[in-house]
């Protein structure tokens, strides 16, 4: 059983239409937007994962079906085991998400937002965990501060700690570095890595592709919804070349002849 499965996924977002085409010309619809096209993947328990692709590839897309916010067109997705629709309590249990979009409730403070999602999962008095992650993301002082008050670079440390406050075994990271200062980055990645070797599987998307080839054992890349490439980085640079991951991703996304180079 793997942390995170894809079978065979795809969606297809309908095309828009206006209401009086489809009243006038019902044969106006247009196909739609494939987003993801047959992705198939498996994440093992304790890896640390990275997705990889230029903006529009499928990254969130394929992050939103994982999370049971879309629904995939076809496919299935499990996380721990625990298909995405049809076991979906266990299967959001398992995971935690730091969305790229920063969203906050402005009438909490910040302690009170982490005790919130706690209750989310059913968890009470969790009060320890919830002291030792802002310890670890340099919030401690700020949580009896409202979350207007904080700044947006603060605003992102709560993503990562309302994801982290269930403790689940998979964790996504969407981005989790953008427009965030050094400081933060290097406390961030210093955390998420002890999670890691705690048995935490980590699956990260990011274009700081220094932070990927660095953190990521195994990397995936998604090029017009599917995937282009898998492997190690030692094993991308071995087929493709180059001096570093960026350079590889270079030549992967600007050369057709990589497409489906499973590594």
């Amino acid at each position: 059983m793997s942390a995170v499965t894809l079978n065979h996924v795809s969606k297809i977002y309908p095309a828009y239409t206006s209401a009086w085409k489809k009243w006038f010309s019902p044969s106006a619809a247009g196909h739609g937007f494939q987003a993801l096209d047959d992705v198939s993947l498996q994440i093992e328990h304790g890896e640390f994962f990275g997705l990889l692709g230029p903006n529009g590839a499928g990254k969130t897309t394929l992050i939103s079906i994982l999370a049971g916010l879309t629904r995939a067109s076809s496919g299935s997705a499990s996380i721990c085991g625990h298909d995405v629709i049809s076991g979906y309590k266990q299967a959001r249990r398992s995971l935690g998400v730091v969305p790229q979009e920063i969203v906050y409730d402005p009438f909490f403070t910040l302690r009170e937002t982490l005790r919130i999602q706690s209750g989310y999962f059913g968890l009470r008095n969790n009060d320890d965990w919830i002291d030792e992650i802002l310890n670890n993301l340099g919030l401690a002082d700020k949580s009896e501060t409202n979350m207007r008050a904080l700044s947006g670079g603060m605003k992102r440390r709560v993503l990562v700690a309302q994801a982290l406050v269930h403790r689940p075994p998979v964790i996504i990271l969407d981005e989790p570095t953008a427009g965030v200062d050094v400081d933060l980055r290097r406390a961030l990645w210093e955390f998420i890595a002890r999670l890691n070797r705690q048995g935490h599987t980590i699956l990260l998307t990011t274009h700081y592709l220094e932070e990927a080839e660095a953190l990521c054992g195994r990397i995936a890349m998604l090029k017009s919804g599917r995937i282009v490439a898998l492997g190690t980085t030692a094993a991308l640079l071995a087929r493709v070349g180059g001096t570093d991951l960026e350079d590889a991703f270079v030549r992967i996304m600007h050369n057709d002849d990589f497409q489906g180079a499973a590594l």
